[in-house]
């Protein structure tokens, strides 16, 4: 950041007062700009047993599998968020349930919530982010072709957890390159 957006001055790089962090601040209106996290929301679809996958048609990771989702958008919340992402990645409407995971990537400054999804039909299909969009049973999942080592950790937990019929929360918190 060079310029303070409340003002068009200047910004500097330093301690405010009562802070611990460096932070942007305007060398004219004084303004802190803050650089936090950004938060990725999604879903782990599911249609009679079947999980929904969508193929990225995108970078990264292009050509790879993963389960919808993107940044939350100011004004949503995140289980909105996650229901838009699954509808723009899949053309799948979903009832977004409880959250299955929690993913802390400080490499990349991000914070993945992802929840259960029940799909509301079977109607599902690509689009300009997604290649191709299929239903898995859980002994086709792609494991080495998944897109994001979020998604893996998402979809372990989320299958062990229906193999015992729980809906647990889990917090991770991966380490550098991990995304």
């Amino acid at each position: 950041m060079k310029f303070c957006s409340d003002c068009g001055a200047p910004v500097a790089l330093r301690v405010p007062e009562g802070d611990n962090l460096p932070r942007h601040v305007c060398t004219a209106c004084e303004a802190i700009h803050y650089s936090n996290p950004k938060v990725v929301v999604g879903c782990v679809p599911e249609w009679q047993g079947r999980i929904l996958l969508c193929q990225r048609a995108i970078e990264p990771r292009l050509g790879y599998w993963t389960m919808p989702a993107g940044f939350m958008e100011n004004g949503e919340t995140a289980r909105e968020g996650a229901a838009r992402e699954t509808l723009e990645e899949s053309q799948s409407q979903v009832e977004v349930g409880p959250l299955i995971s929690i993913i802390s990537i400080p490499s990349i400054n991000q914070v993945h919530l992802m929840f259960r999804g029940r799909m509301l039909d079977e109607a599902h299909g690509p689009t300009s982010e997604s290649s191709a969009v299929r239903l898995f049973a859980e002994e086709e999942i792609p494991w080495d072709a998944l897109a994001f080592r979020t998604v893996i950790h998402t979809l372990r937990h989320y299958l062990e957890d229906r193999r015992q019929g729980a809906t647990g929360l889990h917090l991770i918190d991966l380490g550098a390159s991990s995304a």
